[in-house]
């Protein structure tokens, strides 16, 4: 083993052949099947599904090979299928859980692992750091017992299923699709190469709307993108939007359980702006209540959303394994994160960006505007805000040096406002007297550091971002 396994934010992840072999995705295939037998769950099975990476379905099998030899039965996936809908299959199937072979957003190099826990959710920070914890162990014992694909499949040890027919039916429980499907919209898809394509048009064709779907085939390299749906990856989508005309563009990630969203003039609606545009579908169009559950790179407009609707606003760390918990025990409407996944009252408490894209439609057919038209009411509610994320190359033994500079140069104002606050609590986030923030933080997920700024204009944005680009010391030249 080269490298630690370690589940970040949601999983681990490690590069193909390098870190990600199959000898530790066995491994971790170990740790999670004992952890079901010590924990009681394994009476109850495992999902185990993956997504269009290079080799995703092989490993996959190799997960199921190794539980099914631990007397779990394993439920497998036939095909490439997208997290929030294995997610709900958890629910459906009412198993302890499941794997996901997939690194979501990251490049084509990379795949992953992520546990979900019994409830569809990621697994909170005590049960990673439990899979984490058996792993020395297992890997110094060598030997990992397996039951062959074929002879469990002959022995009804391993199941195929599809889980799409009923995650589908699911979705049509929420959102009157009918009504979608007879707007008249022209919808814009991105599937990303990933494993959400073909959905939207499944779930919404066979009426006036129009769906026009690229990068639908499987392509393990991720031709010209990352798989995730931020600004600089929906050139293409953009340029579409803009010379079909469309009503709206969507975009999927690997994995689809994040959603990128373009307006009905190309231009990119940032993740910030679709939360509280969902957030306010949820509480003014379909008069729901319920808390708001934030993740702490998230827009401010949240809280004012909150006052105006009179409802609570919570913020947690980064990663939804923080905000499940609070969709699992308290009455939560919406909770979400900056990197466009959301998760929704009464489904799982988990990130789908299938079912945030069917919502953000609904809110345009049912209120009848564009997105850009939406964005302009949104503002009108709770005034301006604009956002934007710069990534940086970071090399992870660089982490405590780059968090002793910001100490060391902690400023008492930024770009000539005040800071009022300085929240450690993930990263360094810098709160200023004008309402405006600046967040510091080393990505859970890869190695690679983050900074996101908040305020009320996209200058004002920049230089708060080229003022902590100063307080890191991070060079231009390791932007990605």
């Amino acid at each position: 083993m080269k490298a630690p396994i370690k589940f970040g934010t949601d999983g681990w992840r490690g590069i193909i052949a390098q870190d990600f072999t199959f000898d530790n995705v066995r491994a971790c295939a170990q740790a999670v099947a004992d952890y079901l037998r010590e924990s009681g769950l394994g009476d109850r099975g495992l999902l185990v599904g993956y997504d269009t990476r290079f080799a995703s379905e092989d490993f996959a099998a190799a997960v199921a090979e190794v539980v099914a030899a631990s007397k779990i039965k394993v439920y497998l996936c036939s095909r490439a299928t997208p997290t929030p809908t294995i997610s709900y299959g958890v629910q459906a199937k009412r198993t302890g859980g499941a794997v996901i072979i997939t690194a979501s957003h990251n490049a084509a190099r990379w795949n992953g692992f992520k546990y979900k826990s019994e409830h569809g959710s990621s697994a909170s920070s005590q049960v990673s750091a439990d899979l984490e914890g058996r792993l020395p162990a297992i890997l110094a014992r060598g030997a990992i017992q397996r039951l062959p694909l074929a002879e469990g499949l002959a022995q009804g040890a391993i199941e195929y299923l599809d889980l799409a027919p009923a995650y589908l039916k699911r979705i049509a429980e929420f959102v009157d699709l009918e009504n979608i499907r007879q707007a008249g919209l022209r919808i814009a898809v991105d599937s990303m190469y990933g494993a959400g394509a073909g959905y939207f048009r499944r779930l919404l064709a066979g009426g006036s709307t129009q769906i026009a779907e690229s990068h639908s085939r499987r392509n393990v390299l991720f031709p010209g993108m990352r798989p995730e749906p931020i600004a600089q990856n929906l050139a293409m989508l953009s340029a579409r939007v803009r010379r079909s005309g469309a009503s709206v563009g969507l975009a999927t990630d690997g994995d689809a359980d994040r959603i990128g969203i373009v307006d009905d003039k190309g231009e990119f609606v940032d993740p910030l702006q679709v939360f509280s545009l969902l957030a306010l579908y949820l509480l003014e169009v379909r008069g729901q209540r319920g808390a708001i559950v934030k993740g702490l790179a998230t827009s401010s407009m949240l809280y004012r959303l909150g006052e105006l609707f009179g409802v609570p606003v919570h913020e947690t760390p980064v990663g939804f394994k923080h905000i499940a918990p609070l969709m699992i025990a308290e009455d939560v409407l919406i909770g979400g994160e900056e990197s466009g996944g959301y998760g929704f009252k009464g489904h799982v408490p988990e990130r789908d960006g299938i079912m945030a894209g069917v919502y953000f439609l609904d809110l345009m057919v049912r209120m009848n505007k564009t997105p850009s038209q939406l964005l302009a009411y949104l503002y009108d509610k709770v005034g301006p805000h604009y956002y934007r994320r710069l990534d940086f190359e970071l090399a992870p033994e660089a982490s405590s040096a780059l968090a002793r500079r910001v100490l060391q140069g902690k400023p008492e104002t930024i770009n000539g406002t005040r800071v009022t606050r300085l929240d450690t609590s993930d990263g360094f986030r810098f709160l200023l007297a004008d309402g405006s923030w600046l967040l510091i933080r080393a990505s859970g997920t890869e190695p690679v550091l983050r900074l996101y700024a908040e305020s009320d204009s996209l200058a004002r944005v920049e230089r708060l971002l080229e003022a902590g680009r100063r307080l890191t010391g991070i060079g231009d030249d390791q932007s990605r």
